[in-house]
C-alpha cells in the first residue's frame, strides 16, 4: 500500500509514475517512442486504493482499464468500499472479458475488505488463549500500546497513547469482514500483511507534541478519506512483528475460510512474511515426487470406476476440506520487492497456494534511474524470475482516473520489455493471470 503515496519512511511521492512523477512512456527508462498501448485486450489492475479519494471514484467508469481490485485498510474505508462495490461492483465476471469496448463496461470494481499492517495497532487481539482484553480504561488503553509498541509510549512519550484510538477488538473486526464478503460474492480479503519499517504518525491532536511539531502540523485535506498520515510526523512508535502476525492470521484463515484470494503487503519482512505464511500452510504441504516416482505411478497407473454415490461423497468431501484450510487458495504479493531467492521459495512446488507477485512503477521502478540502479536491478531480476503465469501489474494508486490508466499502461510495457514478451501478447498474459488470481479460473 503506498496511502496517500507516501512510503513507509515518511518520504512523499509524486502522484504517478514512481518517485519521479514522470510516467515510462514520456521519457523514462522505455522507449517513449513505443508502439500504441492495446487497451483494447483488457488490462486490471491487482491492487489500488481510490476510495482514499472518493471523488475519483466516479470517473472509474470511464477509465481504459477494465477491472480494479480495490483495497480497504481501516476502520475508515471499510465500509466505504462495500457502497461503492453495491454501486459499481462487478455481477457478472464474464462481462470483463467480453468483447464491449471499456465505454459500455458500467461496473468493473471488484472489493477487497482488510486490514493493513500499519493500522494494525488500532486492533487488540481478544482471540488468543488468556487474552487480556481491553475493557474501554484509558489505563488499559496505555496497557495495550505499551504491550505492542516499540518502544513503549508510557516509558518516553507518557501522552501518545491517549491521542491514539481507542482499540477494536479482532474477533469483532473479523465478524464484520465475514459479513462484507458474504455481501461481495467476488470479493477478496485485503489488504493485509507486515511492515517492519513503518511508524505510526503522530496524532492530529495528541498530547505529546511539542509546540514546535502542532505549530508545524498540516491541515487534514478535507478531500482525503480520513485515517492516513497526510504529512504528520512520524513518532518513533513501531507495531510489533508479533500483533502484526496475529492479525495477519487471523485474514488469512478467514480468506481460507471463505476461499478467498488475498492481496499480501510486505516491507522489510521478506523472510517473516514467508514464515508467516507457511505456518498457515503447515501440514497442507503437496507432495513433490521425483521423476523416478512420476514414472513408476504412470506406467502402474489404473484406471477405477467411480459411482455416482462415491462422487458425490468426494464433492462434499472436496468442499468441507477446502473451506477448512488455513489459508488463501491464491494470494498476491502485492508491490513485491523480495530477493529472487525468496520468490522461488513462494513458487516451490510443495507450497499449496498459487501465488502471484505484483509489480507498481509507483513503488518497484525509479523511471529517473538507469536499468542498473539498485532498486531498478532488483526489480528486473524479481520480474524474471517470476514464473510468467504469476506475474500481475498494479498501479497501487490512491486515486482513480487517468493517473491510474497511465501507471497500469506503465506497468505493463515495463513488465513485457523485461520478460520480452509482444506488448499485445503480454497484455494478454497478464490479463489471464488476474482472472486467475481474483476469480481462480485457470485459462
Amino acid at each position: 500500500m503506498c496511502q496517500q503515496h507516501i512510503d513507509s519512511e515518511g518520504v512523499e511521492l509524486a502522484p504517478s509514475g514512481g518517485p519521479s512523477g514522470r510516467p515510462l512512456s514520456q521519457g523514462g527508462s522505455l522507449n517513449p517512442a513505443a508502439e500504441p498501448f492495446p487497451w483494447d485486450v483488457g488490462v486490471f489492475d491487482a491492487h489500488c486504493h481510490p476510495t482514499d479519494t472518493m471523488s475519483s471514484v466516479a470517473t472509474i467508469p470511464h477509465m481504459k482499464a477494465r477491472g480494479l481490485t480495490v483495497m480497504s485498510t481501516r476502520l475508515q474505508d471499510q465500509d466505504l468500499v462495500l457502497d461503492v462495490a453495491r454501486e459499481q461492483g462487478v455481477q457478472n465476471k464474464d462481462s470483463l472479458f467480453s468483447s464491449q469496448t471499456t465505454q459500455e463496461l458500467e461496473r468493473r470494481f471488484i472489493p477487497s475488505f482488510g486490514w493493513h499492517p500499519w493500522f494494525s495497532y488500532q486492533l487488540y487481539d481478544d482471540t488468543a488463549p488468556g487474552a487480556t482484553n481491553y475493557d474501554g480504561s484509558p489505563e488499559s488503553k496505555v496497557t495495550h500500546y505499551d504491550k505492542i509498541l516499540a518502544p513503549a509510549p508510557s516509558a518516553k512519550n507518557p501522552g501518545f497513547s491517549t491521542g491514539l484510538p481507542d482499540p477494536r477488538p479482532l474477533s469483532q473486526f473479523i465478524r464484520e469482514t465475514r459479513e462484507r464478503l458474504d455481501k461481495s460474492p467476488f470479493a477478496l480479503v485485503g489488504e493485509v500483511g507486515l511492515d517492519k519499517a513503518f511508524r505510526i504518525p503522530e496524532s492530529w491532536t495528541s498530547s505529546s507534541s511539542t509546540d514546535a511539531v502542532e505549530e508545524n502540523m498540516p491541515q487534514r485535506d478535507e478531500s482525503l478519506t480520513p485515517g492516513g498520515r497526510e504529512g504528520r510526523q512520524l513518532s518513533p512508535h513501531r507495531v510489533s512483528l508479533d500483533h502484526q502476525s496475529a492479525i495477519l492470521k487471523a485474514q488469512l484463515k478467514l480468506a481460507g475460510e471463505m476461499h478467498r484470494a488475498a492481496s499480501v503487503h510486505g516491507v522489510q519482512v521478506h523472510g517473516a512474511l514467508y514464515n508467516v505464511l507457511a505456518e498457515c500452510w503447515k501440514g497442507h504441504e503437496k507432495e513433490v515426487l521425483s521423476k523416478r516416482e512420476k514414472k513408476r505411478i504412470a506406467a502402474n497407473a489404473e484406471n477405477f470406476e467411480d459411482t455416482s454415490d462415491e462422487e458425490d461423497d468426494n464433492d462434499s468431501k472436496v468442499k468441507k476440506q477446502r473451506k477448512e484450510k488455513p489459508f488463501p487458495p491464491r494470494l498476491c504479493l502485492h508491490s513485491y520487492s523480495g530477493p529472487v531467492n525468496m520468490l522461488k521459495q513462494y513458487i516451490h512446488p510443495s507450497v499449496p497456494v498459487v501465488i502471484f507477485f505484483s509489480f507498481s512503477v509507483a513503488i518497484n521502478w525509479d523511471p529517473e534511474a538507469g536499468t542498473d540502479a539498485d532498486k531498478n536491478k532488483k526489480t528486473a531480476d524479481a520480474i524474471r524470475a517470476a514464473p510468467d503465469d504469476r506475474i500481475l501489474v498494479e498501479s497501487d494508486l490512491h486515486t482513480a482516473g487517468d493517473r491510474m490508466d497511465q501507471a497500469l499502461e506503465d506497468a505493463c510495457r515495463l513488465v513485457c520489455s523485461i520478460k520480452g514478451w509482444p506488448l499485445r501478447e503480454g497484455v494478454e498474459r497478464l490479463a489471464r493471470n488476474w482472472r486467475h488470481f481474483v476469480f481462480g479460473d485457470e485459462l
